[in-house]
């Protein structure tokens, strides 16, 4: 168990840098990018277009309105996003941090299968599309960063060319509060986060994650008050964020998840590999360890020829 404990002082690094956060007119990603600003940083909002009126008003109460632009996007949509990140190296000069901060959240449990009138059964089409914003809007993001942050210049506070944080979730550990895909969503961020470390380390990116705990938002509005009547511990929006910043601004952070939970900031990543031989005994431990090492050994896991299409 390690509480991250930052220096207040790391805020400083975002000064002069270039940020883009993805789902940030509102919500964490919004406090994130405000954040950022405050301390010197240009930031990129990108959000669905609907959002426009919450990215205008959230610019004009920056501390440096003229360091924000918001170019709308969709998280799914690769030329969209594309775009995003072509569109703040136009305004800027280039891109320091990525933050994958998009997600949205069923409505209704899509393992319970709804019928039509004939009572035959019909896909959960939400269900996908809480796989498609959460998980491939993710991946789409992290391609993307990790593209474009390699064709920089090493940085002068950290010797690295950028970094990016990818938001998972409490539910992408433990899984226990049933919305389905949200949680097989954040379950994939968190794999993609881990089977990035391998190239972020080769081209000196820094991949952090967070993985914050309940934090009322939009998408958790009209149940948040039991929690708080219940004494138990939730985030601000601002806490959030603050984690997020420190990721991405300390240059010894790198290949982390902190939970964020309240006053509780844990490091989960570091810790969970201190803890394996605990969990899986020490014999099957050393046994996919050597699995483990060949497979690094040959450069990563051979992959199998692309499937026929036809």
């Amino acid at each position: 168990m390690h509480q991250m404990c930052w220096d207040r002082k790391l805020l400083e690094n975002a000064q002069g840098r270039t940020a883009l956060v993805t789902g940030s007119a509102r919500g964490i990603g919004a406090e994130t990018a405000s954040l950022l600003n405050k301390h010197g940083c240009n930031v990129i909002i990108t959000d669905l277009p609907s959002t426009v009126s919450h990215a205008q008003e959230l610019i004009l109460s920056m501390r440096f309105p003229e360091r924000a632009i918001f170019v709308p996007a969709s998280v799914t949509d690769w030329e969209q996003l594309l775009n995003s990140f072509k569109q703040g190296i136009r305004a800027f000069g280039r891109i320091d941090i990525v933050v994958a901060n998009a997600g949205i959240m069923e409505s209704r449990a899509v393992l319970e299968v709804e019928t039509d009138v004939n009572g035959e059964p019909i896909a959960s089409r939400e269900g996908f599309s809480v796989l498609d914003v959460n998980l491939k809007g993710t991946m789409n993001t992290l391609q993307l960063g990790l593209h474009f942050l390699r064709q920089n210049s090493l940085s002068e506070h950290d010797s690295h060319c950028g970094s990016i944080v990818l938001i998972t979730s409490t539910s992408g550990y433990f899984g226990f509060s049933g919305n389905a895909a949200y949680v097989a969503s954040k379950h994939g961020i968190l794999g993609l986060f881990r089977a990035s470390q391998p190239l972020a380390e080769k081209t000196r990116i820094r991949v952090n994650a967070i993985a914050p705990s309940f934090t009322p938002t939009r998408i958790t509005a009209g149940f948040g008050d039991r929690f708080e009547k219940a004494g138990v511990a939730s985030n601000t929006t601002e806490q959030a964020a603050e984690a997020i910043a420190f990721a991405a601004l300390d240059p010894s952070c790198s290949g982390t998840c902190c939970l964020v939970a309240g006053e509780f900031v844990r490091e989960l990543e570091h810790t969970r590999e201190q803890v394996l031989s605990n969990w899986l005994g020490q014999d099957l431990l050393d046994a996919l360890s050597g699995f483990r090492v060949i497979v690094e050994d040959m450069g990563g896991y051979p992959l199998p020829p692309a499937a026929s299409q036809t």
